[in-house]
């Protein structure tokens, strides 16, 4: 009898102290919800160099990072370190790029916060504000703009269609190669361009590679502007 009570109370120890190894509960951990897709604010990185000047073109991964809302693209890990060291330094040159690609499609020729005419008040203050150009007549619109900003890109945003859709160069969406005509159209501007197409499926795909589809668009122009030129200097018969 005495042999068989110090079994139970040896059996008895172990429960207790394998209760509080495992602690108060001893249910298996629940795994951690899995992280939201990142999603960049304002408009992506359209220029065929990083930052730091190397070349995107032949790079089918680039580094993406968010920096102050915007979306950068680099070459390498080793161009983001770089770009991180002096931010500043690099993002000088990439506005002024993003200003020279996207000033032939903006739209505007007056203030979208004063109304006044670009260049009555002086030269025009051109603003990249996560990676898109806005310009404004004089430095007071300034702290306005950053006050109300989805108000103006959404104005632009409007004036950019309502202005491209007139020359628009294509007939079918760029993403599927379906007819525009045949269903609802939709319109979505990226870095300034129209970008027409059929359905909701394509805009996710827009999403997955801008800089292709905006690519098109420019060259679609391009062919446009140089057969109009061709036909202009055609003699008259």
């Amino acid at each position: 009898m005495k042999h068989l009570l110090t079994l139970v109370l040896a059996a008895s120890l172990v429960l207790v102290q394998t209760a509080s190894a495992q602690g108060p509960d001893s249910r298996p951990a629940e795994r951690p919800a899995a992280k939201k897709a990142f999603v960049f604010e304002g408009e992506p990185y359209l220029l065929a160099k990083d930052p730091t000047g190397a070349d995107l073109a032949d790079v089918e991964e680039p580094v993406v990072m968010q920096y102050e809302g915007r979306e950068l693209r680099f070459a390498s890990e080793r161009n983001l370190k770089t770009f991180r060291a002096a931010p500043e330094k690099y993002l000088e040159r990439v506005d002024k790029e993003m200003i020279a690609d996207q000033l032939p499609y903006y739209p505007l020729t007056k203030c979208p916060v004063s109304g006044e005419d670009l260049g009555d008040m002086g030269e025009p203050i051109d603003l990249v504000y996560k990676n898109r150009l806005v310009r404004l007549c004089c430095k007071m619109c300034i702290k306005k703009f950053r006050a109300n900003p989805d108000k103006v890109i959404a104005e632009l945003n409007k004036a950019a269609i309502e202005q491209q859709i007139k020359s628009y160069p294509f007939k079918t969406c760029l993403v599927s190669g379906e007819d525009l005509e045949e269903g609802e159209i939709i319109d979505r501007v990226v870095g300034g361009r129209l970008v027409r197409m059929c359905c909701k499926m394509c805009t996710k795909k827009l999403s997955k590679s801008p800089t292709k589809f905006v690519a098109e668009v420019d060259a679609g122009y391009a062919r446009v502007k140089k057969q109009k030129r061709g036909a202009d200097t055609k003699p008259a018969r």
